[in-house]
């Protein structure tokens, strides 16, 4: 099966505080494995032999005021190697006109969409965002919109209690195509915490725009855990549709706790109920959609 993998990052440690410097919370626990440079070479060593043949780069929280550099260091690469085949860069949406970042991001020809992380936990080990309701924002909504005009995609990271207000900006941006980070980044393993996740994804799948990320599942976890991918899987492809759906590997964070190969067989085998043509959209076609691969 040919496959794109819509999520992973390299990078070098010395560009990214949350690595070079003191330890930082993250969501993922523990991450002194991956302090260190996680080079393009090591990645495709990683995916060599999986079926892997194209990749998208997804930010990786370089000092905001250095974004442009982040894709030009992205591109620098990607004329050496060939990968990644698509960028997705951060760009504020906080600011009164993000175009201006926009058009100076617009030089970089891989570049395919836009992530600001959203997300915010009353757990501050889980908190990104300064505040819970950044996506009903009218400056949000506003600049967001404007993503359409570029021809990109916008990479969009909230928990489940935030979904309804990622919904009235999914309605907000009908031209946009959003890409629902780690479906949801479900944390709350509990009936409950299920059941709310369940009731949150129902509705904003219901915005035809909105596409689920089938990737992170380990995050909360801190594992690779087939029926929790299995489970995770199966529920986010029954609201969304295949054709809505994306897998990505999410290395190398999910390399704390496995191999490439490994993953992508687990991700493989949960979605092995499908057709062959679903299959073939959440690994290949859909990523290829939204993020303009050629």
């Amino acid at each position: 099966m040919r496959v794109v993998d819509a999520h992973f990052h390299v990078w070098r440690q010395a560009d990214l505080p949350w690595l070079s410097g003191p330890m930082q919370p993250r969501i993922f626990g523990p991450y002194e494995p991956i302090r260190r440079d996680y080079p393009v070479e090591e990645y495709l060593d990683d995916r060599a032999g999986t079926g892997v043949e194209k990749a998208v780069y997804v930010q990786a929280n370089w000092p905001t005021d250095r974004a442009e550099a982040e894709v030009d260091w992205l591109e620098t690469l990607a004329s050496r190697t060939g990968w990644p085949h698509g960028i997705v860069a951060y760009a504020d949406m906080t600011v009164p006109d993000v175009r201006p970042a926009l058009d100076r991001l617009m030089r970089f020809p891989r570049l395919r969409g836009i992530r600001q992380q959203f997300h915010w936990h009353e757990n501050p080990l889980y908190r990104f965002a300064a505040s819970p309701d950044l996506c009903s924002d009218a400056t949000v909504q506003r600049n967001v919109a404007r993503l359409a005009d570029y021809g990109l995609a916008f990479d969009l990271q909230v928990f489940d209690g935030q979904m309804a207000g990622a919904a009235a900006l999914a309605e907000a941006c009908p031209r946009v195509s959003f890409v629902l980070q780690h479906a949801g980044m479900l944390e709350d393993l509990s009936d409950e915490g299920r059941a709310a996740w369940r009731s949150a994804m129902t509705d904003l799948a219901r915005r035809p725009n909105v596409f689920a990320k089938l990737s992170g599942f380990g995050t909360f976890l801190h594992r690779c855990d087939p029926a929790h991918i299995a489970w995770l899987t199966s529920e986010t492809v029954a609201l969304f549709g295949a054709g809505r759906c994306l897998w990505g590997s999410n290395f190398p964070i999910e390399k704390l706790w496995t191999d490439y190969a490994t993953l992508l067989e687990v991700h493989r085998q949960a979605a092995g109920g499908l057709s062959d043509g679903e299959q073939t959209m959440i690994f290949h076609d859909t990523a290829c959609r939204v993020y303009r691969l050629n």
